[in-house]
């Protein structure tokens, strides 16, 4: 075997660097024995020395026990999962974590690894092409199933994760319309209800969350008509019917008649739809109508969106508002972003030294040795370390690229990708959250963040796959 001891070192760097910045976020002057088992601080010691040992029973097991049995570990997982939804009781809201005697455990973190063999061990198979509309679908079944049934438990956060699977199914040669039109529901939902009740001016009387979603969707559809289709005469009557009606509307409503040129837009974009199924039609072509589709979501999301953003409760509301900064709530959904700020913030260059965070002492940060344990970083190292704590994180990307990439077969690169993506996705959200960039979704650090389930799930996800790159050589033989 050639085990990979350089990821095995940042591996341990991360779990170390971690425990000392949960022992500083937990810390109890009135019980200031770290190494107590009635502390975090503690039970993490415990949880971090059960990972190096699961780490190094993983490391003994098999590759081809993977192989064979990740259709098994799969369906084992999923069935926990509907298990958990019946049987866990409920946590802060959440029906997701088991009780087992002093600990619980979150199956959901540990049903990330049996995912990632499962498509895997599906895309590794001889016959499969990504191009296949079968074989695309079996594969998003796979990812969705968990998906669904940990929204069930009311643990979108989570669930948010399995989406990364999908970056891996585009490097493997899925189309990128796919991704575009991901992209693309993220800007009509950020656009659309962030400048849901402004207006342009009395001259051009049109709502901006509107007036730019419907302009949008037009740009994209005549865009994805030239790249996919290369249909010259149909992208030039689209940018001359369909942009310069609009372009004309605007002119006539700020210098004639004011009035809502978003009824144009809504018209012309329905028309270029038309106009879409007709070229499907005539061509038989079905590219054409993937681009209605296309159009056709791009242009009704605006006012899906709008309608099932006035029917959430107002907290659900508060929430988006804040994040899209619609609203200033210092003390109610924006006040774990706020306090995490001000920790970060005062510790300054060289931070205040182990121990001496004032914010954290004083418990200010809610979560903070959890889902905000970045701010405890920032707040007692400072600057220097946060970027010594990022640049530690890049290395350990960088090396779970590389050794993603030398790997000889399919089910041990998509593998190793899945690591990889669920990685990089947790560590964006966390950081980003910490610092009010990204959503608020509870989700957390690698390695850094306090909890036993998410500690062995990563440790699971990784040394399964340094386990499949130690037989790399003995694939090519």
């Amino acid at each position: 075997m050639s085990i990979d001891w350089m990821t095995i070192l940042l591996y341990v760097i991360l779990i170390t660097w971690g425990w000392f910045s949960v022992c500083g976020a937990s810390y109890d002057f009135n019980n200031p024995d770290v190494f107590s088992f009635n502390c975090n601080s503690g039970k993490q010691m415990v949880w971090a020395f059960t990972s190096f040992a699961l780490a190094s029973a993983l490391l003994m097991i098999e590759k081809k026990f993977y192989e064979m049995g990740a259709f098994v570990i799969y369906g084992g997982m999923i069935l926990l999962l509907l298990i958990t939804l019946v049987i866990a009781p409920d946590t802060k809201g959440s029906r997701s974590w088991i009780p087992l005697g002093p600990v619980k455990l979150q199956p959901a973190e540990f049903a990330k690894f049996a995912v990632a063999l499962a498509i895997g061990k599906y895309m590794g198979k001889f016959d499969f092409n990504m191009q296949k509309t079968s074989d695309f679908l079996k594969v998003a079944a796979m990812i969705c199933v968990p998906i669904l049934i940990v929204i069930l438990q009311k643990e979108t956060g989570t669930a948010l994760v399995y989406l990364t699977f999908f970056l891996v199914m585009y490097r493997e040669g899925m189309t990128g319309s796919l991704l575009f039109t991901a992209f693309a529901v993220v800007v009509y939902f950020v656009v659309g209800i962030r400048f849901s009740e402004s207006t342009i001016s009395p001259n051009l009387p049109v709502v901006i969350g509107e007036f730019v979603v419907l302009l949008l969707a037009m740009v994209f559809t005549t865009l994805m008509t030239w790249i996919y289709t290369k249909n010259k005469n149909a992208l030039k009557i689209m940018i001359a019917g369909g942009w310069g009606t609009t372009i004309l509307a605007i002119i006539f409503s700020i210098y004639v008649i004011p009035f809502d040129v978003c009824k144009i837009i809504l018209a012309v974009d329905l028309i270029i739809i038309v106009y879409l199924i007709g070229l499907s039609i005539y061509h038989r072509f079905y590219k054409y109508a993937l681009i209605a589709l296309f159009a056709i979501l791009s242009t009704s999301f605006f006012y899906i969106c709008h309608t099932m953003f006035n029917h959430l409760a107002d907290h659900q509301k508060i929430r988006i508002e804040v994040l899209l900064g619609m609203k200033e709530d210092l003390r109610g959904a924006g006040y774990n972003v706020n306090q995490a700020k001000i920790a970060i913030g005062s510790g300054g260059l060289k931070g205040k030294g182990f121990l001496n965070g004032t914010q954290t002492k004083l418990k200010y940060v809610p979560e903070q040795d959890t889902d905000f344990i970045f701010c405890t970083v920032g707040e007692e190292e400072g600057f220097i370390g946060s970027a010594g704590v990022l640049i530690v994180y890049l290395l350990f990307i960088w090396r779970l690229i590389a050794v993603a990439e030398r790997q000889p077969d399919t089910m041990s690169r998509v593998y190793g990708y899945s690591v990889l993506s669920i990685f990089l996705f947790h560590l964006f959200i966390n950081v980003g959250m910490v610092l009010g960039l990204t959503p608020v979704i509870g989700i957390p650090l690698p390695f850094f963040s306090y909890g036993g389930s998410s500690l062995w799930g990563f440790t699971i996800l990784l040394f399964i796959f340094l386990r499949m790159d130690a037989e790399r050589n003995l694939k090519r033989q």
